[in-house]
């Protein structure tokens, strides 16, 4: 029987250059969506999937992330006092329950692989859950809930997977598959950006894992690739000459919220899907277009 998926991992350590000046004092993880920040997002997905413990990966001036999924005293005892029983409602369903927040430090940028690593001890020796939080994957059902349900199908390791034009797989990373149609296939190789034109497929790597506990002790002793960083994905192709890896596909909307591009088409698209906001935004949108 396969170990159940209690455990996400969040690595928010990044220095978000790309939105500065904004992100200068303030996390981009912080940065919202429609009334939501983006690491909110990923963790009501993890959430709603069902799992219990977060695992916060961070660095310098990250501590307003701490700060968010904690009480705040004053706020709430204001929001009691002014009658504003809804906001409060909706502001202490957000919060996970005592316990289950854990913050470590990854105090250097050392990569993706790096970050993941930093988790060893709070995580231990079980399967878990890893959510890069830059990647917003918007559908009606939570995205890791498909991804647990592959994992308790099959086993092993589960790599969450999109389509991407096949023109620009060069910028992904990109997964070989036994059925490159099916829901959940077998991989039979990852290729972090294969050069134009020589990609198996076009499904590339959305940033949603499930990662058997074996990728510690391989990321230990991982030499530093790209960049002069510990790369996750060189890990992932050492551990499965030894573990099974398995790709989910995921047919929603994926929205890259580390690029202002995005970010931006992330807030109009939540936006639009909300029915308190989106009869009244279309018709704005409808304006400023005209312009």
């Amino acid at each position: 029987m396969n170990k159940p998926i209690r455990k996400a991992v969040f690595p928010v350590a990044g220095l978000g250059t790309r939105f500065l000046p904004a992100t200068k004092a303030m996390p981009k993880e912080m940065l919202t969506v429609v009334d939501r920040p983006v690491i909110q997002h990923v963790v009501d997905e993890a959430r709603a999937a069902g799992i219990e413990h977060f695992v916060f990966v961070t660095g310098r001036n990250k501590g307003v992330i701490e700060d968010h999924f904690d009480n705040q005293f004053e706020l709430e005892r204001t929001l009691q006092e002014r009658g504003k029983a809804r906001e409060l409602e909706a502001l202490l369903r957000d919060l996970p329950g005592p316990g289950q927040t854990s913050f470590t430090r990854q105090q250097g940028p050392l990569g993706l692989g790096h970050a993941v690593w930093c988790a060893r001890d709070i995580v231990g020796d079980e399967p878990f859950a890893l959510l890069l939080p830059d990647m917003l994957h918007h559908a009606p059902k939570p995205y890791m809930s498909d991804m647990i349900a592959a994992y308790e199908a099959n086993g092993g390791n589960i790599i969450g997977v999109y389509e991407v034009p096949h023109d620009q797989t060069h910028q992904y990373g990109i997964v070989d598959v036994e059925d490159a149609n099916a829901k959940v296939s077998m991989i039979n190789a990852m290729i972090e950006k294969p050069a134009k034109g020589s990609a198996p497929t076009n499904l590339a790597i959305s940033g949603r894992y499930i990662l058997q506990p074996e990728i510690f002790d391989l990321l230990a002793r991982q030499e530093r690739g790209a960049g002069g960083e510990i790369q996750l994905t060189d890990a992932m192709i050492t551990l499965s000459q030894s573990q099974p890896f398995f790709a989910a596909r995921f047919d929603g909307d994926i929205y890259d919220c580390g690029s202002k591009i995005g970010f931006l088409t992330a807030n109009v698209a939540y936006a639009l899907a909300r029915e308190d906001l989106a009869p009244d935004f279309r018709a704005a949108l409808k304006a400023l277009l005209k312009d």
